[in-house]
């Protein structure tokens, strides 16, 4: 069992600490420390949990720590735990800039302790009902938009919302990024609102990305294209489905239904049509669950540091193409 601590008690940390109230046989919740008398109040009495009078007290009685802040403390925060010794689940995205990525990288390697980030999107229903099943995609198109709320403007919709889908597809795709083009617009904030990105890799896998968080729908989706196979993802509606060829006479095709005959230039192949059965659950607490056990266990996190400094630089390499264009199309002085 694990003592942990919630820095944190604003929309997302109170989901975190129902969460880990569900979680309670791998964690025993401490309290939290939220700076903001308010949060903190509601928080204690909605579930019944201590409100610590600081943020370092409350690290000093545990042995992990769920950071669940604006972006812009999250280094600070994670530093000061690290530092002491302590376990860290850090929220996405892991900081606001790459060298406090690399910072904490040192640290955390230099003390020992595990780290993981909170891309809540690699436990979705969708995509674990995918199993072992190979991907290798080559093609990737993803969309995810929102309608506006303010509680995410401290950072742009990269930050926000495309990395969600950054971090999905470079778990996928074993290769080095080879060229970033990228568009964005600031429509409501100070920051892109809406972009969409070009990712190019080295081993000819392509993937084209689109957010929005000013959007009259919802959406989010990832459409996968490779060999063979076509993979369409619904983590909003927790939906997957899974389209592939086979040669006849394939000896996986034994006990299958919904088979098509495609006809190709190279004989008639196999289609078939598969929507994987969804297992659901709680995504915010089967990462935190997770976590637990690569601490008990000594092993890798599902999402650890590096797959989190990863996602942010990829998203560091979209906003600087987003700015280079802004600046190159800025009409000149007279």
């Amino acid at each position: 069992m694990l003592k942990i601590g919630v820095l944190g008690a604003g929309h997302l940390g109170k989901i975190h600490i129902k969460c880990i109230q569900l979680a309670n046989e791998v964690y025993e919740l401490a309290g939290f420390y939220d700076p903001n008398p308010g949060h903190a109040r509601a928080a204690a009495e909605q579930f019944g949990v201590r409100a610590f009078p600081d943020a370092e007290s409350l690290m000093d009685a545990v042995d992990v720590i769920d950071i669940v802040t604006p972006t812009v403390t999250h280094f600070e925060l994670a530093r000061q735990a690290i530092e002491k010794g302590k376990h860290v689940f850090i929220e996405k995205p892991l900081t606001h800039t790459l060298e406090e990525a690399e910072a904490l990288i040192r640290i955390s390697q230099s003390k020992g302790v595990k780290v993981q980030v909170g891309h809540v999107e690699r436990f979705n229903p969708a995509l674990l009902a995918l199993g072992d099943m190979p991907l290798a995609p080559m093609f990737v198109e993803a969309h995810r938009l929102a309608a506006f709320n303010p509680r995410g403007t401290d950072v742009s919709v990269i930050l926000d919302l495309m990395i969600h889908d950054l971090d999905i597809i470079l778990s996928m795709v074993d290769s080095p990024v080879k060229h970033v083009d990228a568009s964005g617009v600031a429509v409501v904030s100070e920051t892109p609102d809406i972009a969409n990105a070009r990712i190019e890799f080295e081993n000819g896998c392509v993937a084209n990305l689109t957010a929005s968080r000013i959007s009259l729908k919802q959406m989010r989706k990832v459409r996968l294209f490779q060999r063979n196979a076509y993979i369409s993802l619904d983590f909003l509606e927790k939906k997957a489905q899974v389209v592939r060829l086979f040669e006849p006479g394939d000896p996986s095709l034994e006990g299958m239904d919904n088979l098509l005959e495609l006809p190709t230039s190279k004989g008639a192949k196999r289609l078939h049509i598969d929507s994987p059965a969804i297992e659901p659950g709680n995504a915010i607490q089967m990462e935190l669950e997770t976590f637990a056990g690569s601490i008990l266990d000594q092993t890798r996190p599902r999402v650890d540091i590096e797959d989190g400094y990863q996602a942010l630089k990829l998203a560091y390499r979209i906003i600087e193409s987003i700015d280079e264009k802004r600046i190159a199309n800025q009409p000149l002085l007279p």
